[in-house]
């Protein structure tokens, strides 16, 4: 005999089906629609073993499987050689003494048009480094791992721009690594100049409230005062202030109760300050910022005060952010938690970081490139970053642009209303 059954609703994680992915107000401009990706790859870590695949969207597989493998190097040999193809990065480039000048003029400067020819085989010997690393990191004997290698170097070699979304366990400087393009310009065959590059990896975002409508950015700057004069440092803040509602703050207490409230509406955060890695009582190293006054803000700062809002149904938290701080666009140790990966985690749309320690007056210049055509909301950050590699490249033959990394966030627009 049919009969009721009792049902009690203890959890409504739809919200009466009213929270949907990027949900936008009824007044908000139609939103552009992301281009598909080109490739994907895939770097999944289990234990120290390091699992491969790669697919291109829309194109027909092998009829057995995807393109994978399972690679020959390990994971902790892998971020090995990832650092010290930083530290060659900063060896080459940052503290690089050439006799007889005397001095570190590739830190002092952002056009290097002065010492061209040194400045050309510093790129040719980067380019060969990051040509290693991806040899490195794809070799081994075995078919499958051949096959597999055959088909993403001839992807990543002869077709142009691509959108790369890397999919990875591992934090790897993808935009410094190279191919062989068999032409003798080193410059095209860094991933970082030939196309748009992501990673990923991030656990899914919250869910949001509806998109607010508005014709000026709210952005905020977060700075410390000793870096107010520094290059364009003054020039990004009135960029700023001319074409957005713009809030700086200089000391942690203002940030971390912004973060702490459920609602920190902002298009964009701007951190102009230091990065460094703090170990303090553990042996692990933690990655952390610091603005005027000496709080230490690492990724689990940024987590206990926003941890209440993560899944609250109204709260929200989605700007894009340029961490301008050094290392911000790396990770250490995979165990510990990573700054960017935190801000994604929350809601961010994006973060955008340099993986080594950057100079100053050049960490200024870019900022105020990469912030002038964002703020047009005509150019997604993707498209960005490969211009700003490109354009350093052509007029200064500066390579400092392919170190900044995107975590996420290669189709972060800003959206505007006319």
């Amino acid at each position: 005999m049919a009969r009721d059954l009792l049902v009690e609703i203890r959890q409504n994680p739809s919200a009466d089906f009213t929270r949907l992915p990027r949900q936008q107000a009824p007044d908000a401009p139609q939103a552009k629609e992301p281009a598909p990706l080109d490739l994907v790859v895939s770097l999944r870590r289990h234990r120290d073993d390091l699992f491969v695949s790669a697919f291109r969207p829309g194109e027909r597989t092998p009829w057995s499987r995807p393109h994978r493998a399972e690679l020959k190097v390990s994971a902790p040999a892998l971020l090995a050689r990832a650092s010290r193809l930083r530290t060659v990065w900063r060896d080459r480039l940052v503290q690089y003494d050439p006799e007889p000048i005397g001095g570190y003029p590739f830190a002092q400067a952002v056009d290097f048009n002065r010492l061209a020819g040194v400045a050309e085989r510093q790129v040719a010997e980067l380019a060969e480094e990051g040509r290693y690393f991806l040899e490195v990191m794809l070799d081994g004997p075995e078919r499958e791992l051949t096959v597999f290698r055959e088909y993403l170097t001839r992807t990543l070699t002869e077709h142009g721009s691509l959108r790369i979304s890397f999919d990875s366990d591992l934090h790897l400087p993808w935009p410094m690594l190279a191919v062989d393009g068999g032409h003798a310009d080193p410059w095209a065959d860094f991933l970082g100049h030939r196309h748009q590059v992501e990673q990923t990896g991030a656990g899914y975002p919250p869910i949001q409230p509806p998109y607010p409508a508005r014709t000026r950015p709210v952005t905020s700057l977060n700075t410390d005062d000793q870096l107010t004069d520094v290059g364009r440092a003054p020039e990004v803040r009135k960029l700023l202030e001319d074409r957005s509602q713009l809030t700086v703050r200089t000391e942690s207490e203002p940030l971390l109760k912004a973060l702490s409230s459920a609602v920190l509406d902002e298009d964009v955060m701007y951190f102009w300050c230091h990065g460094q890695f703090v170990a303090g009582d553990s042996p692990y190293e933690q990655l952390a910022v610091r603005l005027s006054d000496d709080r230490q803000i690492d990724a689990d700062l940024v987590r206990r005060h926003r941890r209440r809002h993560a899944e609250a149904p109204d709260a929200m938290f989605r700007p894009f952010v340029l961490l301008n701080a050094c290392h911000t666009g790396q990770s250490t140790a995979a165990e510990l938690e990573h700054l960017g990966r935190a801000l994604v985690d929350l809601g961010a749309n994006g973060v955008l970081g340099p993986q080594i320690e950057i100079p100053q007056v050049f960490a200024a210049e870019y900022a105020f490139a990469f912030l002038d055509l964002y703020l047009t909301g005509e150019f997604t950050a993707g498209e960005i970053t490969q211009q700003l590699v490109r354009r350093f490249a052509r007029e200064y033959r500066n390579p400092l642009a392919l170190t900044y990394s995107l975590h996420c966030g290669l189709d972060s627009i800003l959206e505007l209303t006319p």
